[in-house]
């Protein structure tokens, strides 16, 4: 059994891990729902610990492996004017890509129409945070101490610096050789410390998946079904319809070939539901499997977790046209407009945010006077969505990441085409190796 185990794919091992969490939480959840100790000592204990070890380890690499890998992307570009060429590219696709999810979202809500019918008599006071204005959020993209942008994670802050100190380090000579050697060599230990993780993921993914599927309400599920369907049928589309066509258009690689490579990746954004969380995981998948160079990954991925929120967007359309409906209140042509345009600019406007999808969604109705009230409508559901919104985001990250690889020649296509690549990064041999 061991031994089978071993053999099995890391997305083998990872899918294995979801079901089994998700059949013990039901278990968990329909039978002993009303017992004391599996409560407080397994769902609450074991269950959750595992689980928020497994996210803790996955956050603690994000900061270092964003830091040191742009470092190292930054400091190898023989020409540094490449660095507002690529930036401008990776922009461009991420606010393209928003603005035609949040179009196709409102497109199938106004042809499904999840809100009509929907019982209102749920909906309680919802109060959101006060979003910052675009002018603040530049102004805070820029640390006043970067030690302290790392402390918090505040990714923005962190890229700036980085790309910074790496321009830096390539213009200062001899001493700047010395050190990006000494970053090229923490890279290499980071990407390792990322595969030992992966190997730990299926383990993680089942505590997170038992304890959610113990405690999530199926009867919420039930009466938003229609929300529900619209909004992952919509997910789904945009993943699989509107990538696989910019990906072949912009740069002629083959989707089928990419897609069956972001199956690990999925798998932990879907669990985690945290693009910032999944990093570490998209940028080994972007590099190892689809064969990325670093210096494009180490941009386009901590960027895209920070401003790239296509399956926000998309929730945001499908659940402005749900309580629109709802409340039988009628969009114009203008105000359909002004939630396209709101919502691709609210993507990079509450960048850092906590609690981002939520804030975003009252911005947007509060630009097309709906009522913000109306959020309490969705979110008995919204946890589960934010997995599936998560795995559509980093989606979406990777797959910029190739167009703008494939267009700076910064793409190894014998890489992507080979359906081996970056396997042997997944096995890790902790035993000592004899000296012959």
């Amino acid at each position: 059994m061991r031994t089978s185990y071993k053999k099995m794919t890391l997305t083998a091992r990872v899918i294995t891990g979801m079901l089994l969490g998700i059949l013990t939480g039901f278990v968990m959840g329909s039978i002993f729902a009303d017992v004391a100790f599996v409560q407080d000592y397994i769902v609450e204990g074991v269950f959750k610990v595992g689980g928020q070890i497994f996210i803790a380890s996955l956050k603690m690499l994000v900061v270092p492996l964003v830091f040191v890998s742009l470092v190292c992307g930054t400091s190898s570009l023989k020409d540094i004017t490449t660095l507002g060429r690529l930036g401008g590219k990776t922009l461009l696709l991420y606010l393209s890509t928003t603005a035609i999810a949040i179009t196709l979202a409102l497109t199938m809500g106004n042809i499904f129409k999840p809100g009509e019918g929907a019982d209102l008599s749920a909906a309680t006071t919802f109060t959101a945070k006060e979003a910052p204005s675009l002018g603040d959020v530049i102004i805070d993209m820029f640390p006043t101490n970067p030690i302290h942008a790392m402390a918090e994670g505040n990714t923005l802050q962190i890229i700036i610096f980085a790309i910074l100190f790496g321009i830096a380090i390539s213009l200062a000579g001899e001493p700047g050789k010395r050190l990006a050697g000494v970053f090229d060599d923490l890279n290499s230990v980071i990407m390792k410390l990322v595969a030992l993780l992966m190997n730990l993921a299926p383990f993680g993914v089942f505590f997170l998946m038992a304890r959610l599927f113990t405690t999530l309400g199926l009867d919420a599920i039930f009466n938003l079904i229609h929300y529900f369907l619209v909004l992952t049928a919509t997910l789904l589309l945009h993943a699989f319809i509107t990538y696989s066509a910019l990906l072949k258009g912009f740069s002629g690689l083959s989707p089928k070939i990419f897609l069956r490579k972001m199956e690990d990746a999925i798998m932990f954004a879907f669990s985690t539901a945290s693009s910032n969380a999944t990093i570490p995981v998209t940028m080994e998948t972007a590099t190892k499997r689809l064969g990325a160079s670093n210096k494009i990954a180490s941009f386009t991925v901590p960027l895209g977790a920070t401003v790239n929120m296509d399956g926000t967007a998309i929730m945001q359309g499908v659940a402005t046209v749900f309580i629109a409906q709802a409340f039988n209140i009628d969009l114009t042509m203008s105000d359909y407009i002004a939630v396209i345009l709101t919502a691709t600019l609210a993507s990079v406007g509450t960048a850092g945010v906590p609690g981002v999808g939520l804030i975003m969604l009252a911005m947007v109705l509060n630009q097309v006077g709906l009522p913000v009230e109306g959020i309490a409508l969705i979110m008995g559901v919204d946890r589960l969505l934010d997995m599936i919104r998560t795995a559509v985001n980093i989606t979406g990250d990777a797959a910029v990441t190739c167009i703008v690889a494939k267009s700076e020649n910064e793409l190894n296509v014998e890489t992507f085409n080979n359906p081996q690549a970056g396997n042997d990064e997944e096995v890790i041999n902790l035993k000592p190796q004899r000296e012959v």
